[in-house]
């Protein structure tokens, strides 16, 4: 090293370095007397920058020594380091001089023997546990029969052909499958991609969505199956919306995705005999129940049927449940016509009863009078409006003359408009009462006229007397002296002994009463 020294101080014997050829020397002696190392330790602190290395610390209870696992090494680990594990790390011991320490650089890293997987798996399980993964109130139910499977597994393998046997037996269904990698360090990643993949897809779509997913896989050691107990496979698993049986080793082989999964078979085979059901049997049921739906319904009919003929001869003759409406109906039609023309006689009698008690001649004078005197009230009060709307307003001008200020006697003026017009809305509402009076009395004396004994006379009725009332009976008529008969143009006497006399000229409506 002798070249790496500058020439020495006069009156000095030790070598000056600088940092850099110092830290460069260190380095060099480590390296060519370490080399490649095995180290056995316990992982401290783990850190995973966005660069993709890693970076931690290898523990024992007396000693720390740095790591690093540069970012190409990382992704081909089948176990990814994790603070607590007991490992086993292969590398080179190397220095890092910008911060004056020496580092391990990790070409491989292994649990250290079953004690440390298991360990490490116990931890993750009891994490995703406590998170609720595992709760079995958000496992989904299986559908009944699905139409498309989709099957995530290795395409060469026999796990593949098994299920398809047993599904092609069972009941055939479409089935999808998504190639991946069953173990090493492109498992995990590989099959939580397939399961996010297939949630991925459009239902009904070109390539529509899976009714349901199988994750499988045959048996085989801790190692070979570890990539089902990474962290990453067990949260696809959770979050996936499709349904999931996994099916991962055999009966004894226990996996991560077996606690997150909807259902757990324990073989790649009996995971397809859970997925469907099997034809022939269904078929059976079918006919079964077919045949049983048949049976009760013929049943029921011929209860059904027997039932209602019992229910017909107890019941009477259609012809024999009418015969008593028919017996009534005929007996009301007889005495329809008898109750008629009474009720048109009794109507008739009491309506002569009432037109006599009106006294046309009255009612004539009483409407006459009204009529007169509305006509002579009507022309006199539309001057009198007139002269006291217009006494009033030249009052109200002249008071607002002399007391209202000019600014406000713009609104005297519109006082006075609205005055005028309230005026000639009462002027008009007079007329109007007039008019509406004339027309209520003309409508009463109509009615009088249409209730008066002359028009009923007019329709080809007759009013008889004799002895100076009104006869309404054969018995009154045979005792009545002399009969009168009035017609609607005059009155015909009968004498006693049933001679005609000759017709007497009609009384003028003002002589009184028709009685």
């Amino acid at each position: 090293m002798s070249d790496l020294f500058d020439d020495p101080v006069p009156g000095e014997n030790s070598p000056e370095f600088s940092v850099t050829e110092l830290s460069g020397a260190i380095k060099r002696v480590i390296e060519g007397e370490f080399g490649h190392v095995r180290i056995r330790g316990e992982v401290g602190r783990v850190s995973m920058p966005r660069s993709g290395h890693v970076y931690l610390d290898l523990k024992d209870d007396r000693s720390v020594i740095s790591g690093v696992i540069w970012k190409g090494v990382a992704g081909r680990l089948a176990t990814k380091p994790e603070e607590g594990m007991e490992v086993i790390a292969t590398g080179r011991i190397t220095t890092f001089g910008g911060q004056s320490k020496y580092q391990i650089v990790i070409e491989d890293i292994r649990p250290a023997g079953m004690g440390a997987l298991m360990a490490m798996l116990e931890k993750r399980k009891a994490a995703l546990q406590a998170e609720g993964l595992f709760d079995p109130a958000r496992k989904k139910k299986l559908p009944y029969l699905p139409e498309i499977i989709g099957v995530v597994t290795s395409p060469s393998g026999a796990v593949i052909r098994d299920i398809l046997h047993r599904l092609r037996d069972r009941f055939p269904r479409k089935v999808l499958i998504w190639p991946v990698a069953v173990q090493g360090a492109a498992c995990a990643p590989e099959v939580a991609k397939a399961i996010r993949g297939f949630n991925a897809m459009t239902p009904g779509g070109a390539l529509p969505r899976p009714d349901l997913l199988i994750v499988a896989r045959g048996g085989g050691s801790i190692e070979d199956l570890w990539g089902f107990n990474e962290e990453v496979v067990a949260r696809a698993a959770a979050a996936s919306e499709i349904p999931l049986i996994s099916a991962v080793g055999h009966e004894t082989d226990t996996t991560l995705i077996d606690f997150v999964s909807d259902l757990r078979a324990p073989t790649p085979t009996a995971a397809a005999e859970h997925a469907v059901p099997v034809r022939m049997e269904l078929l059976s049921w079918v006919g079964d129940a077919q045949a049983r739906l048949s049976h009760a319904l013929t049943s029921r009919l011929d209860r059904n049927g027997q039932r209602l003929r019992d229910l017909a001869r107890a019941l009477p003759r259609p012809e024999a449940l009418l015969d008593s409406p028919r017996q009534r109906f005929d007996a009301q039609s007889d005495r329809l016509p008898a109750a008629l023309i009474r009720s048109v006689q009794v109507r008739r009698v009491a309506l002569s009863d009432v037109a006599g008690s009106l006294r046309p001649s009255l009612l004539r004078r009483a409407i006459e009078g009204e009529r007169r005197r509305l006509s002579v009230l009507g022309p006199r009060l539309a001057p009198a409006l007139s002269r006291s709307t217009l006494n009033r307003r030249t009052g109200l001008e002249a008071l607002s003359a002399r007391l209202t200020p000019r600014p406000i006697r713009s609104e005297v003026a519109q006082q006075h408009r609205a005055l005028a017009d309230l005026t000639r809305r009462l002027s008009e509402a007079q007329v109007r009462r007039i008019d509406e009076a004339k027309a209520r009395l003309d409508g009463l004396d109509r009615l009088r006229e249409t209730l008066g004994h002359r028009a009923t006379l007019a329709r080809g009725y007759a009013i008889v007397r004799g002895d100076d009332k009104v006869i309404t009976s054969t018995a009154a008529a045979a005792d009545a002296a002399g009969l009168e008969i009035e017609f609607s143009d005059g009155r015909f006497k009968i004498g006693g002994a049933g001679t005609k006399t000759k017709r007497s000229k009609p009384k003028p409506p003002e002589q009184g009463s028709l009685f």
